[in-house]
């Protein structure tokens, strides 16, 4: 399996040969070296394969080297950590290995729906937590290796506690997270390759669709959720889903482009604050996603 992530290979001393080279020295140097001893000892305890990782584990990988990965060393979340596999899924692509950029691809896709169910609102995650994952190898899809590990990994720092929410989540809040999330993803997952509408008029006539679609939904969800703030902001959605309604049915790139702009402007995350606010959820706006509506 490799990972997108820094990590490599273990190499450690043996706790017998770490008790074994302390030799005559002080008393508060044995002691040093017997608590190492024994940190690394536990550390061996706690080798995992790979192949072996579960949803909700939590882990150190061994190293920083970008490649691939036999083991990791498997913590309580109550540990200070790097990572915690979120998702899980199988690719099914035949018997062929399809190549690391294709199956790159797939994890691309499916890795964020997969942590989605594990931790709906990606607004709580901490500072510094990046979606990676694990993939199998042209040597372990040899072997029958099918499996994709999803995870969260600290960019910088450590990660401390479980990212489990969805578990703790109220209906309304899971209500309000699926339509959000699936918004969202509509947007990104059908942006079009070229960068200009003139360029790709159909493909971001079909984006416009997808979000139209997904606005409809989320609205739906909405309209069974009391509160003030919630209410306000649904009535925002629900022009901006007659917006994306119009983009995906111009005519030219002019009507596009008239119908675009307040439909983007209109699905800014920052207009969801005060709504998740009243829903007892995160209210800071991920600062990639700040960044987009900023313009």
């Amino acid at each position: 399996m490799a990972i997108r992530a820094a990590h490599r290979s273990l190499r450690g001393i043996s706790a017998v040969v770490a008790l074994l080279a302390i030799g005559a020295v002080g008393c508060s140097e044995v002691s040093d070296a017997v608590d190492s001893a024994k940190d690394g000892a536990k550390k061996v305890a706690r080798q995992r394969s790979v192949f072996s990782l579960d949803i909700g584990d939590c882990y150190n990988p061994n190293g920083k080297a970008e490649g691939e990965a036999y083991s990791v060393e498997i913590v309580p979340c109550d540990e200070a950590h790097e990572g915690q596999v979120v998702g899980e899924f199988t690719i099914d692509e035949g018997t062929e290995y399809p190549g690391d950029d294709k199956i790159s691809t797939i994890a691309d896709d499916r890795c964020p729906v997969e942590a989605q169910k594990y931790s709906p609102d990606t607004w709580a995650l901490p500072k510094g937590a990046a979606l990676f994952y694990y993939t199998p190898t042209m040597e372990s899809w040899a072997t029958g290796d099918r499996a994709v590990s999803c995870t969260y990994t600290a960019e910088g720092g450590k990660l401390n506690g479980s990212l489990e929410t969805a578990k703790s989540l109220k209906p309304e809040q899971t209500t309000y997270l699926t339509g959000s999330n699936a918004l969202y993803e509509a947007l990104w997952a059908n942006q079009p390759e070229k960068d200009t509408v003139e360029d790709d008029l159909a493909g971001y006539k079909a984006q416009a669709k997808a979000v139209a679609a997904a606005l409809d939904a989320h609205v739906e969800g909405l309209g069974g959720i009391e509160g003030t703030e919630v209410g306000k902001l649904r009535a925002t959605l629900t022009k901006a889903a007659g917006n994306w309604k119009k983009a995906a049915n111009a005519a030219d790139a002019d009507a596009f482009y008239i119908a675009y702009d307040p439909a983007f402007t209109d699905i800014d995350p920052n207009k969801s604050v005060a709504a998740r606010k009243e829903l007892g959820l995160a209210t800071t706006v991920p600062a990639d996603e700040a960044e987009v509506w900023a313009g």
